[in-house]
């Protein structure tokens, strides 16, 4: 099981790291998943991942005060958007699933502009 924690998280870390430059795919989740999987596979991975420059300024922020940036926070709001979009058309004909996804579309949105802050960015 180690090793499918292992390669989950080298893909999540793949991913979060082309979020870092991208600027719709977020980078946060792909990176919290690596350090979850790290954690669970491979103990040298996740202190290697917690000590780079990425995680420390993508996940960090967040853990410890409960802030993350504005851009951080648009390209989330934008990307989870677009995802919920797609379910919302794809479910056309199910109106209680669109009625599901604008609810949780609507929490999410709230969430992300009142209940986290938003921090300055700044260079590492």
């Amino acid at each position: 099981m180690k090793i499918v924690y292992f390669i989950v998280g080298v893909i999540a870390l793949a991913i979060g790291a082309i979020g870092a430059v991208l600027p719709l795919l977020p980078s946060f989740p792909f990176l919290l998943l690596s350090a979850i999987c790290f954690a669970k596979s491979s103990r040298k991975m996740h202190d290697w991942l917690v000590e780079t420059k990425m995680y420390k300024k993508v996940v960090v922020p967040l853990r410890d005060e409960k802030k993350m940036t504005l851009k951080n926070k648009i390209k989330i709001m934008v990307l989870v958007t677009a995802l919920m979009s797609i379910g919302f058309v794809m479910m056309d004909e199910v109106l209680i699933g669109q009625i599901v996804l604008v609810c949780v579309w609507l929490f999410h949105m709230y969430y992300f502009i009142f209940k986290i802050k938003t921090k300055k960015a700044e260079n590492l």
